[in-house]
């Protein structure tokens, strides 16, 4: 089960860059969509840019929303690689107890 859930975690890591990389992240998109803009935008006057400042703060307010889910995959990561260290660093005081134990015995 817990290694099925990393698979998903990493996938979900993946499609969350995939996805700003797609969106052209850090890029200003907003001149490019403009030749394939529906015909208010066409129009120009106030309702073109009605229509341009719209779908800027629906694009910058997606960004936003993706930035953070990734942020958040990204903090689940480092907390599931922390239980892992700890789990780990048992099990290494467990092994150095059985070697210290056997060589009590000698």
């Amino acid at each position: 089960m817990a290694g099925s859930v990393s698979v998903v975690r990493a996938r979900l890591g993946v499609w969350g860059v995939r996805v700003l990389q797609s969106r052209g992240f850090g890029s200003d998109q907003s001149e490019s969509m403009n030749s394939g803009a529906g015909s208010i935008r066409e129009a120009g006057g106030a309702f073109g840019k009605r229509e341009k400042a719209e779908e800027d703060r629906y694009f910058r307010e997606k960004t936003r929303e993706q930035l953070a889910a990734l942020k958040k995959h990204h903090e689940d990561e480092i907390e599931l690689h922390e239980e892992e260290i700890k789990r780990l660093q048992k099990q290494i005081e467990r092994h150095k107890k059985k070697i210290k134990y056997l060589k009590d015995q000698d």
